[in-house]
């Protein structure tokens, strides 16, 4: 069986969690951390605007998982400000400054930053360039494979190498894709093959033999995951322990419970209280969000949210779960590395791969 290459990149694990606007709060960034198997993990997107920046405001948001490296990401087209921020990060402490290149969101692009800046190659270059003169340590862009079209995407690429990048993370779909169809891989080896610097895959990995396969086929340095662990939060160690050869984890509906009675707990220290008790009406919003995608791991998903996303309360969510799910055995959730149920099959890469092959893919 083909491996992939070494990592070129420094972090223990050649695994990234992605940013997510909404999602990626401290507490989230730790709690995936502590699992295991997780080489960096990546915050929310920072926006910058045409107003100078501060230090006092960019320094909450470099908070860091105990033990594993933080990537700021910051969003934004105007190059001194840019420049300053990016800057900034650094001397507050992240291991890494990143530019949002990819974000589709129309609200975004009307603005001209995140995907809208791949369409001026002169714009993005100046920024970069300008943000690189600031930060003594570790630059990136994360980037789509275009706007409209996928032809100029190793342009891209050699433009933000040129500009000074260390490394560079790609969603190989096109701006106007947004989510939609399944990820080109593709042009994760061509950037791989055309660049010096490393180049990071992100896409579809909804399974850890996914993110086996991405870096075998396309040679990239590292996988970049985002909502693939809101579904799987065992994601990570799953892809660890396949490359060392051992056997994955396969979490059963007891430790699902289990798991998110931590997150609760973790969150209502984070959030606070108001008049002595746990002040929930954010810790509710964050927990739904995220039993959103906990209910793709069964295939009755709608019974699941029906009961779960229609509870009034903290209480109320955990206890649809426990009825959910917490008498399920391992066998009967989507959750195992080698996606032996298939619920995410059409959006994955084992939708190349025969049933009757995947245990060979792994």
């Amino acid at each position: 069986m083909s491996t992939a290459p070494p990592s070129r990149l420094p972090w223990r694990h050649p695994t990234m969690l992605a940013p997510m606007e909404g999602v990626s709060h401290p507490v989230f960034r730790a709690l995936l951390a502590e699992r295991g198997g997780l080489g960096i993990v990546c915050t929310e997107f920072v926006r910058i605007t045409d107003h100078a920046v501060t230090r006092k405001a960019l320094q909450r948001e470099v908070v860091r998982a105990p033990g594993t490296p933080l990537s700021v990401q910051v969003m934004g087209n105007h190059v001194e400000h840019m420049a300053d921020a990016a800057g900034l990060m650094a001397d507050l402490g992240a291991d890494v400054v990143d530019i949002n290149l990819g974000c589709p969101a129309p609200r975004v692009v009307r603005k001209g930053v995140g995907s809208a800046m791949l369409k001026d190659l002169a714009l993005l270059e100046r920024v970069v360039a300008a943000m690189r003169a600031q930060v003594p340590g570790m630059l990136s862009a994360k980037i789509r494979a275009g706007f409209d079209d996928k032809a100029r995407v190793l342009d891209i690429g050699r433009a933000i190498e040129a500009a000074g990048a260390d490394y560079l993370v790609v969603h190989p779909r096109r701006r106007a894709d947004f989510y939609e169809g399944v990820a080109d891989w593709r042009i994760i080896a061509a950037l791989r093959e055309a660049l010096a610097i490393p180049v990071v895959g992100n896409g579809d990995c909804w399974y850890a033999v996914d993110a086996a396969r991405m870096m075998r086929e396309t040679g990239c340095d590292a996988v970049m995951i985002g909502r693939p662990a809101l579904r799987n939060p065992w994601i990570f160690e799953q892809i660890d322990a396949l490359a060392r050869g051992e056997a994955p984890v396969r979490p059963a509906g007891r430790d699902v419970v289990a798991y998110f009675d931590t997150v609760v707990r973790r969150y209502r220290a984070a959030f606070g209280t108001h008049r002595g008790r746990p002040s929930d009406r954010a810790v509710v919003g964050k927990l739904k969000e995220w039993m959103t995608w906990i209910g793709r791991i069964v295939p009755d998903r709608r019974a699941f949210r029906a009961e779960v996303l229609r509870a009034p309360d903290v209480e109320g969510v955990l206890e649809g779960l426990a009825r959910q799910l917490g008498h399920l055995p391992a066998e009967r959730l989507d959750l195992q590395a080698d996606g032996h149920l298939g619920l995410e099959t059409s959006g994955s890469a084992l939708a190349a791969v025969p049933a009757t092959a995947r245990g060979e893919a792994a």
